[in-house]
């Protein structure tokens, strides 16, 4: 498994990069937060709300587009004006996250993670392809402190 650190140009702020491959795991998910704890500390950047939202999209990730043999992608970008963009790409395209109903469901194990991330981020998508993949994002303004 490789990792990647770039800072690159992105007008006139140097933006942040971080990405790597992580096993489509409970211990792929849970190295995802780890590692991004680590590359926010370095960025010096706060862990709330980041690394609840790594969580939430890199469990998703393991359990909803899971293919075994095939990792999912951890990705994590500081561009400016100052927005962090989590990014988590998987190999299931052909299964996009939904909404989970207002009101109903709430006392399911499982199917808060996106009733979490429309909470916690400024803003979130999903963004299709290149086939057969998908990347779920959630992106967070962190203010002029950063």
């Amino acid at each position: 498994m490789s990792n990647s650190v770039t800072a690159l140009a992105a007008g006139p702020a140097p933006a942040l990069r971080f990405s790597v491959p992580l096993s489509a795991t409970r211990r792929g998910a849970r190295l995802a937060r780890l590692l991004a704890a680590e590359q926010l500390r370095s960025w010096e950047l706060p862990f709330d709300p980041s690394l609840l939202l790594v969580a939430e999209l890199a469990a998703n990730a393991v359990l909803h587009g899971r293919v075994p043999g095939r990792c999912f992608r951890l990705g994590l970008v500081v561009t400016s004006p100052a927005t962090l963009r989590i990014e988590v790409t998987d190999t299931r395209g052909d299964r996009l996250p939904a909404h989970a109903p207002e009101g109903g469901g709430l006392l399911a194990e499982s199917g808060h993670g996106l009733l979490l991330v429309p909470e916690l981020a400024d803003r979130w998508g999903v963004e299709e392809g290149p086939v057969p993949c998908k990347t779920v994002w959630a992106e967070l303004d962190l203010g002029p402190a950063a």
